[in-house]
């Protein structure tokens, strides 16, 4: 597979492990009351950071909310999501629009409120994700999705990470426009 120029530019930076405060003021789709309550993982300085190229989590409190936070033209950007439950995901398999990962019953229509107005007024807009948020670790190898799960590529790992920065690139985009 021969890749488009856009999409062999993008710089692969490592991400910086974020603190929750950053997290906290990073989200662009919430008011900062709802960021201020928000469910952050205690964690954070355990997290594979070197692996990461967003940080993504369910939260423990409430199942149908996920959040992700990762760094775009190198300021922290964090999304509010709406997801299906873990009881309600379907058990046919489905590829993540993101990692491109294959999963039986994994795979979650993650909801974002549009930012601003747009997103008071009840646009949102959707994309089918690894219902445990952890594509970059599906991409490298370091979190098993199963047999099946990666489909032969010609792309190299790099290419594969490239890929799956840009896809979360466009629809962070599409949140915020």
């Amino acid at each position: 597979m021969h890749l488009p120029k856009t999409f062999r530019q993008i710089s692969l930076p490592l991400m910086k492990p974020l603190t929750e405060h950053v997290i906290r003021t990073a989200f662009v789709n919430c008011t900062k009351g709802e960021a201020k309550r928000l469910s952050v993982p205690r964690d954070l300085a355990e997290r594979p950071w070197d692996d990461l190229d967003f940080l993504g989590w369910r939260d423990p409190q409430a199942p149908d909310r996920a959040y992700l936070a990762t760094e775009l033209d190198g300021r922290p950007v964090a999304l509010a999501l709406r997801c299906p439950s873990a009881t309600s995901w379907q058990t046919r398999r489905s590829m993540c629009s993101m990692c491109m990962t294959t999963h039986t019953g994994c795979v979650s229509l993650m909801v974002a409120a549009k930012a601003g107005k747009a997103g008071q007024q009840g646009n949102s807009v959707g994309a089918y994700m690894c219902s445990d948020l952890a594509c970059p670790l599906y991409v490298r190898g370091k979190k098993d999705a199963g047999i099946g799960a990666r489909l032969p590529e010609s792309l190299t790992l790099e290419e594969k990470i490239q890929r799956t920065v840009a896809n979360l690139a466009a629809f962070v985009a599409k949140v915020t426009a």
